[in-house]
């Protein structure tokens, strides 16, 4: 079976440590820490079978989102080798804006 590498793009890394924080914040340091984890975890899983997901336009190809845990949406995108994680959403922030971006709109 043929596996991808998979990065964290720096702002899907900036969304994971503003998502530590307000947990952390809410409930505890641990709680966060636990639940980065599993985010992180469900992100690399996607080396082994990275056509998890919905596609999200035609306009972009390999551009897929991953609902995790019902709060949270993981952005990334698909390529021959490699899986690139572009954002984590939470609590249903508007991901509009970033798609528009991505798709030249």
């Amino acid at each position: 079976m043929k596996t991808h590498e998979v990065l964290f793009r720096p702002r899907a890394r900036r969304d994971l440590i503003s998502l530590y924080r307000y947990i952390a914040k809410q409930s505890s340091p641990r709680i966060a820490a636990n639940y980065i984890g599993r985010i992180e975890k469900a992100c690399l899983n996607l080396s082994s079978l990275p056509q998890r997901g919905t596609a999200v336009s035609s306009h972009v190809a390999g551009l897929r989102t991953m609902g995790f845990e019902r709060r949270a949406t993981i952005l990334f995108c698909v390529g021959a080798e490699k899986v690139e994680i572009l954002r984590v959403y939470y609590g249903g922030q508007d991901l509009r804006p970033e798609l528009k971006n991505l798709l030249g709109i």
